[in-house]
């Protein structure tokens, strides 16, 4: 087992996204597909790495037809339980990095919400992003999410008190870049290296967003939140998560890019 599906056969991803601080990230991501959707008539969609289905799941109970592409066997089972056939969704086990078995250009929308988290060499970033680009169709829309490096600096290394570990384990650069392998689980990564990756492909980026902000820095705050005031933290959410100057503290982002 590799420390990818270990991980994920013990963690609670699902539950990370149905929390109410977890839900910002969610209704955030949801709020920028229902954007690139509007005006797309029949729209056919694809996500890769899917995970247990949240994104998929979801579209394809709202009536898209929806292929869901995940890696790890355990999140496809768990994906496929929550399915009722009648859904238009076509789940299949799949890498990001070869997805030899789907056509060029066939997708109006393409997710790439997870795999980026787990890719640590620039070249295996590349592929990905060049297989996501060559199935999406011309003028259709290609969503990444990416973890970001100086979130965890600040609330990792420094919040938890970690930055004596990192240091002595080789962990941090220089100029405190995260340093990732397998066995840390996430790759993490500044927004001046996602424009590098972005300009190897012919795609025109339509917005970065900060697609938690501030939240993860606040989980217990938010979690205690009444409705009303939930509703209002969700509100200067939106109104500030296109901000450029607070992009690069966000947890994770979402990059909006569109096929040329």
């Amino acid at each position: 087992m590799t420390y990818l599906e270990e991980y994920y056969e013990n963690y609670n991803e699902e539950g990370r996204l149905l929390s109410r601080h977890g839900q910002v990230e969610y209704l955030t991501t949801m709020r920028y597909i229902s954007e690139c959707l509007s005006g797309i008539p029949h729209p056919n969609l694809l996500e890769i790495g899917a995970g247990t289905g949240r994104y998929s799941v979801t579209l394809a109970k709202q009536g898209y037809p929806v292929t869901a592409v995940e890696l790890i066997p355990h999140n496809l089972e768990l994906l496929k339980a929550k399915l009722d056939g009648t859904e238009p969704l076509t789940a299949i086990q799949g890498d990001a990095l070869d997805l030899s078995p789907l056509p060029d250009a066939a997708y109006d929308l393409t997710l790439l919400l997870g795999p980026m988290y787990h890719l640590y060499q620039r070249e295996d970033k590349l592929r990905a992003l060049s297989e996501a680009v060559r199935v999406t169709k011309p003028g259709g829309y290609i969503l990444i999410a990416y973890c970001m490096n100086e979130a965890t600096v600040i609330q990792y290394v420094f919040g938890k008190n970690h930055l004596r570990d990192v240091m002595n384990l080789g962990l941090l650069t220089p100029d405190w870049h995260c340093v990732s392998e397998p066995k840390e689980i996430f790759e993490l990564i500044r927004t001046e290296e996602i424009a590098a990756l972005d300009a190897e492909f012919p795609v025109q980026r339509i917005k970065l967003i900060a697609a938690d902000g501030a939240s993860n820095y606040m989980r217990e705050c938010i979690d205690a939140m009444d409705d009303e005031t939930f509703a209002s933290w969700l509100a200067y959410h939106f109104a500030t998560c296109e901000r450029q100057d607070l992009i690069g503290a966000s947890h994770h982002t979402l990059d909006i890019l569109r096929k040329i």
